[in-house]
Protein backbone atom coordinates (compact mmCIF):
# COMPACT_ATOMS: atom_id res chain seq x y z
CA UNK A 1 0.00 0.00 0.00
CA UNK A 2 1.03 3.57 -0.38
CA UNK A 3 1.33 4.17 3.13
CA UNK A 4 3.25 1.08 4.01
CA UNK A 5 5.37 2.49 1.54
CA UNK A 6 5.31 6.16 3.10
CA UNK A 7 6.24 3.76 7.18
CA UNK A 8 9.15 1.90 5.28
CA UNK A 9 10.52 4.94 3.97
CA UNK A 10 10.17 6.95 7.01
CA UNK A 11 11.37 4.34 9.46
CA UNK A 12 14.99 3.72 7.53
CA UNK A 13 15.58 7.19 7.35
CA UNK A 14 15.17 7.62 11.24
CA UNK A 15 17.29 4.42 11.38
CA UNK A 16 19.68 5.58 9.58
CA UNK A 17 20.26 8.75 11.46
CA UNK A 18 19.98 6.46 14.79
CA UNK A 19 22.47 4.05 13.37
CA UNK A 20 24.55 7.04 12.39
CA UNK A 21 25.41 7.53 16.00
CA UNK A 22 27.44 4.38 16.42
CA UNK A 23 31.02 5.94 15.43
CA UNK A 24 31.59 2.33 13.43
CA UNK A 25 29.11 3.95 10.78
CA UNK A 26 28.92 7.44 11.19
CA UNK A 27 31.40 7.90 7.94
CA UNK A 28 29.10 5.21 5.85
CA UNK A 29 25.82 6.97 7.14
CA UNK A 30 26.28 10.07 5.38
CA UNK A 31 24.08 12.67 4.53
CA UNK A 32 23.96 11.73 0.86
CA UNK A 33 23.68 7.92 1.71
CA UNK A 34 20.87 7.98 4.15
CA UNK A 35 18.91 10.01 1.57
CA UNK A 36 19.63 7.42 -0.93
CA UNK A 37 18.25 4.81 1.61
CA UNK A 38 15.03 7.54 1.78
CA UNK A 39 14.67 7.83 -2.09
CA UNK A 40 15.21 3.63 -2.45
CA UNK A 41 13.14 2.45 -0.27
CA UNK A 42 9.81 2.49 -2.23
CA UNK A 43 11.72 -0.08 -4.37
CA UNK A 44 12.02 -2.80 -1.93
CA UNK A 45 8.64 -4.48 -2.86
CA UNK A 46 8.94 -3.92 -6.39
CA UNK A 47 9.28 -7.55 -7.47
CA UNK A 48 6.11 -8.60 -6.50
CA UNK A 49 4.91 -7.22 -9.19
CA UNK A 50 5.49 -10.64 -10.88
CA UNK A 51 3.80 -12.44 -8.15
CA UNK A 52 0.24 -13.97 -8.68
CA UNK A 53 -2.69 -11.92 -6.70
CA UNK A 54 -3.97 -15.51 -5.39
CA UNK A 55 -0.53 -15.76 -3.74
CA UNK A 56 -0.04 -12.39 -2.34
CA UNK A 57 -3.57 -12.00 -1.33
CA UNK A 58 -4.27 -15.39 0.18
CA UNK A 59 -5.88 -15.62 3.38
CA UNK A 60 -4.03 -17.95 5.84
CA UNK A 61 -0.80 -19.34 5.80
CA UNK A 62 1.01 -19.93 1.89
CA UNK A 63 1.86 -23.87 1.15
CA UNK A 64 5.48 -24.41 0.56
CA UNK A 65 4.78 -24.36 -3.03
CA UNK A 66 3.78 -20.75 -2.78
CA UNK A 67 5.94 -19.81 -0.70
CA UNK A 68 8.82 -20.59 -3.08
CA UNK A 69 7.47 -18.32 -5.04
CA UNK A 70 6.53 -15.61 -3.01
CA UNK A 71 10.45 -15.56 -2.18
CA UNK A 72 11.35 -14.98 -5.89
CA UNK A 73 10.00 -11.09 -5.39
CA UNK A 74 13.71 -10.75 -4.54
CA UNK A 75 15.29 -11.39 -7.61
CA UNK A 76 12.64 -10.09 -9.79
CA UNK A 77 12.90 -7.25 -7.94
CA UNK A 78 16.69 -6.82 -8.56
CA UNK A 79 16.10 -8.05 -12.16
CA UNK A 80 13.07 -4.82 -12.25
CA UNK A 81 15.78 -2.55 -11.52
CA UNK A 82 18.73 -4.21 -13.18
CA UNK A 83 16.62 -3.36 -16.65
CA UNK A 84 15.86 0.21 -15.34
CA UNK A 85 19.51 0.99 -14.86
CA UNK A 86 20.09 -0.42 -18.59
CA UNK A 87 17.59 1.80 -19.81
CA UNK A 88 18.78 4.70 -18.31
CA UNK A 89 22.11 4.09 -19.98
CA UNK A 90 24.20 4.52 -16.60
CA UNK A 91 24.55 3.44 -13.19
CA UNK A 92 22.42 6.00 -10.50
CA UNK A 93 23.05 5.70 -6.95
CA UNK A 94 19.41 5.48 -5.92
CA UNK A 95 19.23 2.46 -8.22
CA UNK A 96 22.02 1.08 -6.90
CA UNK A 97 20.76 1.41 -3.66
CA UNK A 98 17.13 -0.04 -4.18
CA UNK A 99 18.76 -3.28 -6.29
CA UNK A 100 20.53 -4.22 -2.55
CA UNK A 101 17.39 -3.61 -1.02
CA UNK A 102 15.18 -5.26 -3.29
CA UNK A 103 17.34 -8.45 -3.69
CA UNK A 104 18.52 -8.51 0.04
CA UNK A 105 15.67 -7.62 2.38
CA UNK A 106 15.05 -11.06 3.58
CA UNK A 107 18.60 -12.20 4.30
CA UNK A 108 19.11 -12.79 7.55
CA UNK A 109 21.91 -12.19 10.01
CA UNK A 110 22.42 -15.79 10.82
CA UNK A 111 22.47 -17.09 6.78
CA UNK A 112 18.93 -18.85 7.11
CA UNK A 113 17.30 -15.73 4.75
CA UNK A 114 17.10 -15.78 1.14
CA UNK A 115 17.65 -15.37 -2.06
CA UNK A 116 21.71 -16.11 -1.53
CA UNK A 117 21.66 -17.68 2.06
CA UNK A 118 23.75 -14.23 3.06
CA UNK A 119 25.02 -13.53 7.24
CA UNK A 120 26.06 -10.66 8.75
CA UNK A 121 28.15 -8.20 7.07
CA UNK A 122 27.85 -9.57 3.37
CA UNK A 123 24.35 -8.60 3.56
CA UNK A 124 24.16 -4.84 2.57
CA UNK A 125 23.97 -2.50 4.76
CA UNK A 126 20.73 -0.60 3.06
CA UNK A 127 19.18 -4.29 3.07
CA UNK A 128 19.86 -4.75 7.15
CA UNK A 129 18.01 -1.58 7.56
CA UNK A 130 15.18 -2.35 5.47
CA UNK A 131 15.07 -5.76 6.77
CA UNK A 132 13.69 -3.89 10.23
CA UNK A 133 11.75 -1.48 9.05
CA UNK A 134 9.66 -4.01 6.65
CA UNK A 135 8.95 -6.77 9.65
CA UNK A 136 8.74 -4.05 11.74
CA UNK A 137 5.57 -2.24 9.52
CA UNK A 138 4.44 -5.70 8.52
CA UNK A 139 4.20 -6.97 12.32
CA UNK A 140 1.64 -4.15 13.19
CA UNK A 141 -0.48 -3.81 10.09
CA UNK A 142 -3.68 -6.09 9.37
CA UNK A 143 -3.08 -8.35 6.27
CA UNK A 144 -5.01 -10.75 5.10
CA UNK A 145 -3.57 -13.31 6.31
CA UNK A 146 -3.14 -11.72 10.09
CA UNK A 147 -4.10 -9.09 12.66
CA UNK A 148 -1.80 -6.23 13.42
CA UNK A 149 0.49 -7.06 16.69
CA UNK A 150 0.24 -4.15 18.94
CA UNK A 151 3.29 -1.51 18.89
CA UNK A 152 5.06 -3.32 21.99
CA UNK A 153 4.43 -6.45 21.21
CA UNK A 154 5.98 -5.93 17.43
CA UNK A 155 9.21 -4.42 19.30
CA UNK A 156 9.40 -7.86 21.49
CA UNK A 157 9.51 -10.24 18.39
CA UNK A 158 12.02 -8.37 16.48
CA UNK A 159 14.26 -7.40 19.45
CA UNK A 160 13.77 -11.21 20.16
CA UNK A 161 15.59 -12.13 16.49
CA UNK A 162 19.16 -10.10 18.04
CA UNK A 163 21.44 -12.15 16.28
CA UNK A 164 19.57 -13.87 14.24
CA UNK A 165 17.14 -12.56 12.09
CA UNK A 166 18.52 -8.96 12.74
CA UNK A 167 21.91 -7.35 13.10
CA UNK A 168 22.71 -6.69 16.24
CA UNK A 169 23.94 -3.34 15.99
CA UNK A 170 20.97 -2.14 14.23
CA UNK A 171 18.63 -3.69 16.91
CA UNK A 172 20.63 -1.40 19.79
CA UNK A 173 19.80 1.44 17.22
CA UNK A 174 16.13 0.17 16.52
CA UNK A 175 15.58 0.09 20.70
CA UNK A 176 16.33 3.44 21.20
CA UNK A 177 13.60 4.47 18.83
CA UNK A 178 10.62 2.85 18.83
CA UNK A 179 8.55 5.43 19.93
CA UNK A 180 9.17 7.44 17.41
CA UNK A 181 8.31 4.82 14.63
CA UNK A 182 5.34 4.17 16.39
CA UNK A 183 4.43 8.17 15.74
CA UNK A 184 5.38 7.21 12.19
CA UNK A 185 3.16 4.70 12.21
CA UNK A 186 0.30 6.92 13.63
CA UNK A 187 0.77 9.53 10.88
CA UNK A 188 1.06 7.34 8.08
CA UNK A 189 -2.25 4.86 9.44
CA UNK A 190 -3.94 3.30 7.09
Amino acid sequence: TGNHIKRTQAYIKRLAEQLRQNSRYVSELTDDFIALLYKSAPLHDIGKIGIPDNILQKEGSLTDDEFRVMKTHTTIGYEVIKNAEKVCGQPMKFLTVAKEIAYSHHERWDGEGYPLGLAGEQIPLSARLMAIADVYDALISKRVYKPAFSHSDAVNIIVSGKGTQFDPTIIDAFAEITDELDAIAQEYTN
